[in-house]
């Protein structure tokens, strides 16, 4: 670990982190957060939207976590109670990265057809800080709907983490690219420290 997130290893370690991933190219950059979060101790768990899939399988990140990766809210049930009611009880923290204008969209509006939504929607974030990391080009982010949906989130208790500027998959530089593993991380480490993001 790089010493700016050695708290992140004092923290982390045996605390159920959940990393949800919807369905944007910057998910390779969500591979490097779950290897980093894993090295530093912590439970894993990363749920993934099937749109997710199509960028990342889920097989690279049940290898980088070393858990199951849960695609869909009918599979891998540990526990006698509703898997997304026992998944939202223990975690620590949990981050949505990327998220999409389709998944703000969706938790702004309280939709939980996917496994992302769905357990997110059983998290009570005045115990556990859910923090969104935002991936779009710029046109999306600036889209009236999703400053809209923005402003609904924070109001609902979110962490917003970036996004930043920067060159973007449709080959123009503009706001909405998703933040920097290490940016993440350290997002991540400050929560579980309790000095919030």
């Amino acid at each position: 670990m790089p010493p700016d997130l050695s708290s992140l290893a004092a923290r982390a370690q045996g605390r159920r982190i959940i990393i949800g991933v919807s369905g944007g190219i910057a998910a390779y950059k969500t591979c490097m957060v779950v290897s980093r979060l894993a090295q530093a101790g912590a439970h894993v768990t990363v749920l993934m939207t099937e749109n997710a899939t199509k960028f990342v399988t889920p097989l690279t990140f049940q290898a980088l976590s070393g858990n199951p990766v849960y695609t869909s809210a009918w599979e891998h049930v540990e526990s006698k109670d509703p898997q997304h009611i026992s998944l939202a009880r223990d975690a620590a923290v949990a981050l949505i990265a990327p998220c999409t204008m389709d998944c703000m969209a969706k938790l702004a509006t309280g939709r939980t057809d996917d496994v992302v939504t769905l357990v997110l929607s059983a998290i009570d974030r005045t115990q556990t800080p859910v923090l969104l990391a935002p991936s779009m080009n710029d046109a999306m982010w600036n889209q009236p709907s999703t400053q809209r949906n923005l402003a609904m989130l924070i109001e609902d208790k979110f962490q917003i983490v970036g996004p930043g500027e920067g060159w973007q998959a449709c080959r123009t530089v503009g706001t909405g690219r998703m933040s920097e593993p290490e940016v993440l991380l350290e997002a991540v480490a400050k929560v579980l420290v309790g000095t919030g993001y």
